[in-house]
């Protein structure tokens, strides 16, 4: 909290809490999720172009699939934008990083203090639970690392799978939001908006998941 001298009086000057991006790793019981490098291209197209079928609710499955060049670049930018604190995209890896099983993000773009987790999940790994280990490692990078207030995860009503993931993790069902998102069609969908507060979190799921996380640096920071 910061006080800025206005005509002869004060006032506090609110600046929101800016995520930093420290976990660039992170470890749980069956997986690795980290910032994607280029050379993760192959391992993503892989795992995306098995999925298209299963994927095509996700509106950016419309420019799949892409070549091996437009993956590599499109990598170069995730790293970029995380490396400067503005969007934190990372890759679902198996523990010894062989092969991709999906993607995951927090992403800053849901207002001050808070975040918003997705993820997805390639074809032949769904229904083992690893998004839910993906989003129950993210939801405790977001409260215990970079201090939110707040973390959403929003969802297709029409896509059950996904919203039990929320549900189970210990979110609450804030609305269901009416021609809110664009689908894969490029056709206005409805979308369930889920949250969970700080305040919240320690009583959850999520905050009882296993898991180390480092830093760019590979310095422990949970």
């Amino acid at each position: 909290m910061l006080q800025a001298l206005v005509g002869d009086g004060w006032h506090r000057e609110y600046r929101p809490r800016m995520l930093t991006g420290r976990a660039y790793r992170i470890v749980t019981e069956r997986l690795t999720l980290r910032c994607w490098q280029p050379r993760d291209a192959p391992l993503l197209k892989a795992a995306i172009d098995a999925s298209l079928d299963h994927l095509s609710e996700l509106p950016w499955v419309r420019a799949e699939p892409q070549s091996l060049e437009q993956k590599i670049d499109l990598l170069r930018q995730f790293r970029a934008k995380f490396d400067l604190a503005q969007d934190f995209i990372y890759g679902i890896f198996d523990l010894n990083e062989s092969a991709v099983i999906g993607g995951t993000g927090l992403h800053p773009r849901v207002g001050p203090e808070a975040a918003e987790i997705g993820y997805w999940i390639r074809v032949e790994r769904v229904g083992n639970g690893l998004a839910t280990e993906a989003a129950a490692a993210l939801t405790r990078v977001a409260f215990e690392i970079e201090k939110l207030t707040r973390v959403e995860i929003h969802c297709a009503p029409t896509n059950l799978a996904s919203a039990a993931i929320p549900k189970k993790l210990g979110y609450t069902h804030e609305a269901t939001l009416r021609g809110r998102a664009m689908d894969a069609d490029g056709k206005l969908r409805d979308t369930m908006i889920w949250s969970l507060f700080a305040g919240d979190f320690p009583r959850t799921h999520a905050a009882r998941t296993s898991l180390k996380a480092w830093d760019a640096a590979e310095r422990r920071v949970l």
